[in-house]
């Protein structure tokens, strides 16, 4: 089969795949908001799900955030041991936080670094993903890095983010997280990223 027959039949492909996606979209035919400030917005949105069935279905909106793994030379990723009062948990998280307005998300990520660990990056972030953690119901951005050069700038300006900072070696990830002690779900991505990455090198 030629190049331009093996682009043909992609092609077809992908006009097939997209007539099926139509006709399996949900349909919006409005949207009120419930309640809204700079943290969270909560709107109920006027649907129709593919089989005809009409309602109205909630929908929260939070801020977009970016997070970081910092990993030194010693295979080690800089962890912030921290209380969620949400939840009711302590956990081990990486420095990260919200997205400002106009903010690029990798500027975000080496700035929230500098404030909360004292730590600055010294070489470009890696970027490993953006991804929706609770996509169902929330629209919640998360951007996620690696950071392989990394140097300590001064004393964190954030003195609410973590009861204390701890170099993990990768090596003790997985136990961890069997332990429930990494719950945060950009953490996760991160991580378990790092651990497949490691695996194939």
């Amino acid at each position: 089969m030629s190049v331009q027959e093996q682009a043909s039949g992609q092609a077809n492909t992908a006009t097939e795949r997209s007539e099926a996606e139509k006709a399996s979209e949900w349909q919006v035919f409005g949207e009120r908001n419930l309640y809204e400030n700079r943290w969270v917005t909560l709107a109920k949105v006027d649907i129709q799900e593919p089989d005809g069935n009409r309602y109205e279905h909630h929908k929260v909106l939070l801020p977009a955030a970016a997070m970081v793994a910092m990993v030194d030379d010693q295979d080690r990723v800089l962890m912030m041991w921290r209380h969620r009062f949400v939840p009711n948990l302590w956990n081990f998280e990486l420095p990260g936080g919200l997205i400002e307005a106009g903010e690029d998300p990798a500027a975000a990520a080496a700035r929230e670094v500098v404030e909360e660990t004292g730590y600055r990056t010294t070489r470009p972030l890696e970027r490993v993903v953006d991804f929706e953690p609770m996509i169902g119901t929330c629209t919640s951005p998360h951007h996620v890095y690696i950071a392989r050069g990394v140097e300590k700038a001064g004393e964190p300006t954030e003195k609410n983010e973590a009861a204390h900072m701890e170099w993990v070696p990768l090596d003790d990830m997985l136990g961890l997280i069997s332990a429930g002690k990494i719950r945060n779900s950009g953490t996760l991505v991160a991580v378990l990223f790092l651990l497949a990455t490691r695996a194939k090198a």
